[in-house]
């Protein structure tokens, strides 16, 4: 892949879906997808338009995220949504396993980025690769919850590359992906099958037909998620 030529479709794509805003938000983590995002948006429509929110959980370490932002200049503000969690899993019981308080972080994200969206007249930038879309490794109406996706055309092993391109630093090419839903979370562990190994099947190389059935079966059932919701259909 050209990625000279894909730096600069996303960077037109980026600036074209932004002109009738003031600006861009974005969920900055301080990973490989959000870090890559930022640096297009910022290429896109410069510093002064983009504004990142940084979430963590509790004592989640935020430092790549805020060398990030400051490498890039842009404005940010830190939001812990502990409090945010602790009060819902008060209120309701429900939210109190993993998968659930997971899910409900990456909710309470994207009703702030869309709070700070409403505020500022911002549109929402989404960090989603293509790799975690297709099998759906997202949450729905969490961090799926987005205007727009730049680098959703890209697999998880592309995204790396682009990364290299564009200058992105070393530790946080390197780092184990993780969506910060709890203690030692990484995407990896959690889906079952490393990145270049998933992004080998996706693309239709050669593979295992067990870990074929697999990866068919992950898109299969969260099918649901890259749609939007279905209408009972009462008209002739």
């Amino acid at each position: 892949m050209n990625y000279k030529d894909i730096e600069k479709k996303i960077v037109k794509f980026i600036r074209e879906r932004t002109k009738n805003f003031n600006g861009a938000v974005i969920g900055l983590s301080g990973g490989l997808d959000s870090t890559v995002v930022a640096y297009l948006t910022v290429k896109a429509i410069g510093k002064d338009k983009v504004y990142c929110l940084l979430m963590p959980y509790g004592n989640q370490s935020i430092s790549d995220a805020e060398e990030i932002a400051n490498l890039l200049g842009i404005k940010y503000k830190i939001i812990n949504i502990k409090p945010i969690v602790d009060t819902f899993q008060r209120v309701a019981d429900f939210y109190k396993d993993k998968i659930t308080s997971g899910n409900l972080m990456a909710r309470i994200r994207m009703c702030l980025l869309y709070g700070v969206a409403n505020k500022q007249k911002r549109i929402v930038i989404g960090t989603g690769n293509k790799t975690e879309i297709e099998i759906g490794y997202f949450t729905k109406y969490g961090d799926g919850g987005v205007d727009i996706e730049p680098i959703g055309d890209l697999y998880k092993t592309e995204v790396k590359k682009l990364a290299k391109y564009l200058g992105v630093p070393e530790k946080i090419i390197k780092k184990k992906p993780s969506a910060g839903l709890w203690e030692g979370q990484t995407d990896e562990e959690e889906i079952g099958i490393d990145y270049n190994t998933l992004d080998s099947v996706l693309v239709g190389n050669k593979a295992d037909k067990k870990l074929k059935k697999i990866v068919e079966k992950m898109k299969k059932k969260t099918e649901h998620k890259r749609k939007m919701p279905e209408i009972a259909k009462v008209r002739k």
